[in-house]
């Protein structure tokens, strides 16, 4: 009974996902929350991390990290929510559920790439501690000023993607990413299932017809030589370079690798031997049963991109349409690096980004690898932190921030004084507000040590009075999937 619900829903998903659209058959996102799955739906693959502690500043007072361009665990997330369910703590990154959404920062000026803000506000879920918000956003480009793309569309046709919920929605979203593209703009398509194979030569976005044409002939079957696939991509990507153009290969599969090299270490490998080359790597997740989260994120990490899971239709209007300047990097290998005020602040601890963690060293060490920031997009963090009785007017702390830009080997070096006095949570900007809802909700689905009195209606407190700025309805979206949550 429950594989023929599973088929069913399937089935009807995909209806939803081909009508192309970002209306939701049951009002919420083509999700049927009466579907039965199994308390552990996988077969799918996580990474557990460590939760990040508190440091006391006396011991520690420099903290580093990589940013981390990526929203696939929001978007994993919503699809358990939309099923009944809550995600596997494992698949619960808090920094892909700030990231996920974009921020209402401010754009750079002058001569960088990106633009800092930090904020600090009172814990609402530990009262006698605050909350420091570090906020970035990468310059925005107009459409018109956007370089030309070389793509390479990879996309995994083995046995595992012969699912409704898998290779139709690739499909589906390609041919909406190339209705995007310029005329000057290239794409090739390349297929892996037992081998790689080339469907599509580089093909210039004036022939839309030819390219979707070819999209339209995939079809899955057979073992997964995923990393054979990953290589030809690279080859082609190479062979089609576009000097300081955007040179981006987006792969589509479940991750369900099973040929060839297929640990997450042996890719991972593969995709930092290739990244210097100027080629940006993204992947997209798909489906349910066996999705391979960790290696998906894992390559995109080490693979200059971001990764991204997509649930819904609306996701592949947010992915390929809405949010498609992502796709144009700005800012390469950006680091953070706070140092704290020891007679400020006495503990901190940095919500989520366990595995972006840095040593210090790293920070000016331009050969050491960080994550990328798109064109107009934002990237937030939060720290908890114990602060000193200590009312001096000294700063609470120094925010640097490296990245170099996209035709650039050296970095170069933003910096910002983090200062001016605590507010309280409630009185702070909708960018913290909105913050702290997502962390809370993040807290409380990891079952996290730290989470003291965060519960739904803090959540949604906060989240419904930080909407003002919301582009696309997503935050009303994420209202919404709290709203029917049921802790």
């Amino acid at each position: 009974m429950k594989q023929t619900l599973r088929l069913m829903a399937s089935a009807l998903l995909v209806f939803a996902f081909t009508a192309c659209d970002s209306s939701y058959l049951d009002g919420n996102f083509n999700y049927y929350p009466d579907m039965e799955m199994s308390d552990n739906p996988t077969g799918e693959n996580y990474k557990e991390y460590t939760e990040n502690q508190f440091i006391a500043t006396a011991d520690q007072p420099v903290s580093t990290f990589s940013v981390d361009a990526d929203g696939g665990s929001y978007a994993n997330m919503r699809r358990f929510m939309h099923l009944g369910q809550v995600p596997p703590k494992a698949a619960v990154r808090i920094e892909e559920f700030l990231n996920y959404f974009t921020f209402d920062y401010t754009d750079p000026t002058g001569v960088e790439n990106v633009a800092i803000n930090s904020e600090i506000s009172e814990c609402p879920w530990n009262t006698s501690h605050h909350l420091l918000r570090v906020g970035m956003k990468g310059k925005s480009i107009p459409e018109a000023e956007l370089p030309n793309s070389n793509f390479v569309f990879l996309i995994d046709v083995s046995g595992s993607m012969d699912s409704p919920d898998k290779l139709p929605v690739l499909k589906t979203g390609f041919k909406m990413m190339v209705d995007q593209m310029r005329d000057g703009d290239r794409v090739a398509i390349v297929t892996y299932a037992g081998s790689a194979s080339v469907l599509l030569e580089s093909t210039y976005g004036d022939e839309k017809t030819k390219i979707k044409k070819a999209i339209d002939k995939l079809g899955a079957g057979g073992s997964t030589a995923g990393a054979k696939g990953i290589l030809t991509a690279y080859e082609i990507a190479e062979k089609n370079l576009i000097s300081g153009g955007n040179n981006r290969i987006i792969i589509g599969s479940d991750g369900d690798f099973n040929v060839g090299p297929s640990s997450t270490d042996e890719l991972v490998k593969l995709v930092e031997e290739k990244r210097d080359g100027g080629i940006y790597l993204t992947t997209l997740g798909v489906g349910t049963g066996n999705l391979n989260d960790n290696m998906m994120e894992q390559i995109a990490n080490k693979g200059n991109g971001n990764y991204e899971y997509i649930d819904s239709a609306d996701e592949l209007m947010k992915v390929f349409v809405n949010e498609k300047s992502k796709f144009y990097t700005v800012a390469k290998d950006s680091k953070i690096q706070i140092t704290f005020n020891t007679d400020k602040v006495l503990k901190y601890r940095l919500i989520g980004y366990e595995n972006r963690s840095l040593n210090e060293e790293d920070f000016e060490n331009d050969s050491t690898d960080a994550g990328e920031i798109g064109a107009g997009q934002t990237i937030t963090a939060l720290y908890e932190l114990e602060l000193s009785p200590n009312k001096t007017a000294d700063a609470y702390a120094q925010f640097d921030f490296r990245y170099k830009k996209p035709s650039e080997t050296a970095s170069r070096l933003i910096q910002h004084t983090v200062a001016g006095n605590p507010v309280a949570a409630v009185s702070a900007s909708e960018n913290m507000r909105f913050a702290i809802s997502l962390s809370a909700f993040g807290l409380i689905l990891r079952e996290s040590e730290f989470k003291g009195t965060a519960d739904k209606t803090m959540i949604l407190n906060f989240a419904q009075n930080a909407k003002t700025f919301d582009p696309h309805g997503y935050r009303t979206q994420f209202i919404e999937i709290v709203n029917k949550w049921k802790p």
